[in-house]
Formats: structure tokens, C-alpha cells, sequence
């Protein structure tokens, strides 16, 4: 006997041999989520994927939604923030933009303009051109197979876009998209907390129970994704003093907050990033408890000002990527990507991610294969004398 999704029991088509054949009822198409423009589901744990903007990225991390640790100097951090953005402008998502220290409006207005099939061929030859170049470098057999990441844009990408970081998002796209904003300055203070997490939480819980992401209240349009942007979390400009001091007055604010923010993405059409000034915080366990309560925490390392700068490993590269947490969703394990060594450039239409390949071939050559090569060119060497000193 088959079930319906009401209960009432029907019965099975029989196949060869009498056994049942099962048929699962659905929409059609098979699928069971909803179909929302700029996601798609995943196959392992049953989650709608988004995309950060950044395909190259998408590739490593299988699922946006993430927690970004701020370089040293915030630019290359406050680009993916805005990747990420104009990815849901592009998709037709709804947006939230919360900052205290930029006017979200302003934020908005800096969002790079996607690449048109015109633009994506120029780009493209370009990365095929700086790929022939790499290309006629001949390097040991072995690394040959590396895995490529997805660099440069291709007509064939169905997921995710490509953005040209020289040009601004227009205004007409813009306004295409409903967007929601936080500006912590110009938020009336509530006396009975200590810090603008309150505030900016109250704003959230209320976008999301209005405009029906939670699933309460139907939306009155087709469902759509929320997509939200928080930047420099944890900065003293959020009323927070984890920055300031190794032992704050206020060292559980910021892991409170998270924890409610969690339990409203979780039942919500929403995705959230969050950029964390990583290298002023002093009390490290805070920051260890932030990124236990993210479900991706990426690093960003800039060689602006260091000595990696004039490196020539890195003279291709303007910082590394640091992969911290990777999300485990409706699952136990995770998938892990192979490539652990991540470099990304900034080129003049284009941010990528790429592998630090040059960086492979000098430091993870393997120490225990050099010596048996060794004695075996010197035995034959010795070989080839013996031989030639005979045959004389």
C-alpha cells in the first residue's frame, strides 16, 4: 500500500515479480522546494543554495550565507561584501544593508555592474591569455591535474554572476530590487541595552515577519530570498568594546546577537553575511565563538603593507584566502574542497580566486622523493661510465 501526503492509503502499482513500485507524488517537475529565482537546490542535504557573487568562491564553499574576517585594511573584505549584494540585485532579491559607519544608501551605490555577454567575452579572452602564458611553463607531471577553479565568466554557468568591478551598478537595476536599510546612527537608542544589536535585531525580526520570508504570512508576490548585509560587526562604532580590551564589559553581546540572528535565518527565506574586524579583537576565545556560531567563515589576508608584498611567490597574488568553517547543513559531515592553498587577485574588471599553484610546486614537493631520483640517476650515471670506460 502507497500513502498519499493526506494519509489516505491507496493502493501501489504492482511491478514485475508482484513487488510494489513506488511513485513519489510531487509538483511537477519533481521537485519539492520552491522555485525561487537565483537559487537551486542541493542534493545532499536539501537546501536552497545561493550564490555569493563570486562562482570561484561558490566552488569552494557550496553554500553562501557566511561570516567574512576583515583584512587589515578592509577592501578586498567590503568587496565580497558588495559582491554579495549585487548578486541579489541581479537575482531580483530583496535586500536588508546594515552598517554604522556607511550610509547603506552609499553602499548601494558602489555595487559593481554585472558583465554582459559582450563584456564576458573580452574578460574571457583576457583570462585565456594569461592562462597560454601559464600554460607554457613546464611543471612536474603531478600537478598537471591540480583542481582549476572557475575564474574567469563562461556562457555555460548557470549559477551565480560575474561582475565588473570598474563600472557601477545602474540605477534602474537598482530600483528593480526592494531594498531595506540600518544605519545605526540614525536609529533611535533604547535605554535598556548596551550596544546597537538590539536595534538591529528588532529591524531584522521585523523585515522578515512583514514582508512574510518566515513563512507566517504568505507573500503577496511570488517568494523571494532576503538577502542580508552587516558590515564591521563587532567595531566600536556598534557601541561593542570587544576591539578595545582583552577582557570587555561586553564580551557576550556580540555571540547573543548571533545566536538569535541563527534562529531567525533558520526559519526564513533569508541569508545573511557578515564582515568581523578579525584582527582587532584581542580576546581570541570571542573570536573562536563567533565563528562556531557561523555556518562559513572565510579569512582575508592582504599583502598590503607586508613582506608577502614584494615576495615574487606572491607577485601575482594580492592576499590568501582562508577557508575557517565550512557549513554543515542537515548533515553530519561536510564536503571539504581539495583545494586547500587559495590566492585571489584583483584584475581590472575582475576579483578571482584562484590556486596558489606556484606556491605547490615549491613548498609541497614531497622531501622523501627526491633522494631515491637521485640515487637512481646516480646509479646509471655510474653505469654509463663503466661503459664507456670499458668500450675504450
Amino acid at each position: 500500500m502507497a500513502a498519499r501526503a493526506g494519509g489516505e492509503a491507496v493502493p501501489a502499482a504492482r511491478g514485475r515479480g508482484g513487488a510494489p513500485s513506488f511513485q513519489r507524488k510531487g509538483p511537477p517537475g519533481g521537485s519539492r522546494l520552491a522555485a525561487i529565482a537565483g537559487t537551486r537546490p542541493a542534493v545532499r542535504h536539501g537546501q536552497l543554495l545561493l550564490s555569493t557573487g563570486l562562482p570561484s568562491l561558490d566552488s569552494v564553499l557550496g553554500w553562501c550565507g557566511a561570516g567574512s574576517e576583515e583584512d587589515k585594511y578592509g577592501v578586498y573584505s567590503h568587496l565580497l561584501f558588495k559582491y554579495f549584494l549585487a548578486e541579489g540585485v541581479v537575482c531580483g532579491h530583496d535586500l536588508f544593508v546594515a552598517s554604522a559607519k556607511e550610509l547603506p544608501t552609499s553602499i548601494l551605490k558602489e555595487l559593481p555592474a554585472p558583465l554582459l555577454d559582450n563584456c564576458r567575452n573580452e574578460v574571457g579572452e583576457e583570462a585565456a591569455a594569461v592562462k597560454s602564458e601559464d600554460d607554457s611553463m613546464q611543471i612536474a607531471w603531478r600537478y598537471q591535474n591540480l583542481p582549476k577553479m572557475e575564474a574567469s565568466p563562461s556562457t555555460s554557468s548557470r549559477f551565480g554572476h560575474y561582475y565588473d568591478v570598474s563600472k557601477k551598478m545602474s540605477s534602474e537595476l537598482l530600483q528593480s530590487v526592494k531594498c531595506h536599510s540600518f544605519f545605526l546612527p540614525e536609529e533611535p537608542s533604547l535605554h535598556n541595552m548596551n550596544c546597537g544589536y538590539a536595534r538591529l535585531l528588532q529591524s531584522i525580526q521585523k523585515i522578515i515577519y512583514q514582508e512574510g520570508f518566515d513563512g507566517s504570512h504568505p507573500q503577496k508576490k511570488q517568494k523571494n530570498i532576503l538577502r542580508i548585509g552587516i558590515q564591521s560587526l563587532g567595531s566600536m562604532l556598534w557601541d561593542d568594546d570587544i576591539c578595545c580590551t582583552e577582557n570587555p564589559e561586553n564580551a557576550h553581546s556580540i555571540t547573543k546577537f548571533l545566536y538569535v540572528l541563527r534562529g531567525l535565518l533558520r526559519k526564513s527565506l533569508s541569508a545573511c553575511i557578515i564582515t568581523v574586524p578579525a584582527h582587532l579583537i584581542q580576546n581570541k576565545a570571542i573570536m573562536e565563538r563567533v565563528t562556531n556560531l557561523s555556518d562559513v567563515v572565510v579569512g582575508l589576508e592582504s599583502f598590503i603593507g607586508s613582506e608577502r608584498e614584494t615576495n615574487p611567490l606572491y607577485k601575482d597574488y594580492h592576499g590568501l584566502i582562508h577557508v575557517r568553517q565550512i557549513p554543515r547543513l542537515n548533515c553530519l559531515i561536510c564536503d571539504v574542497s581539495d583545494t586547500k592553498d587559495l590566492a585571489f587577485r584583483l584584475k581590472r574588471k575582475q576579483f578571482t580566486i584562484e590556486v596558489r599553484e606556484t606556491v605547490l610546486l615549491h613548498s609541497l614537493e614531497p622531501k622523501r622523493w627526491i633522494m631515491p631520483i637521485y640515487g637512481y640517476m646516480t646509479r646509471h650515471i655510474l653505469k654509463l661510465n663503466d661503459m664507456t670506460s670499458h668500450s675504450s
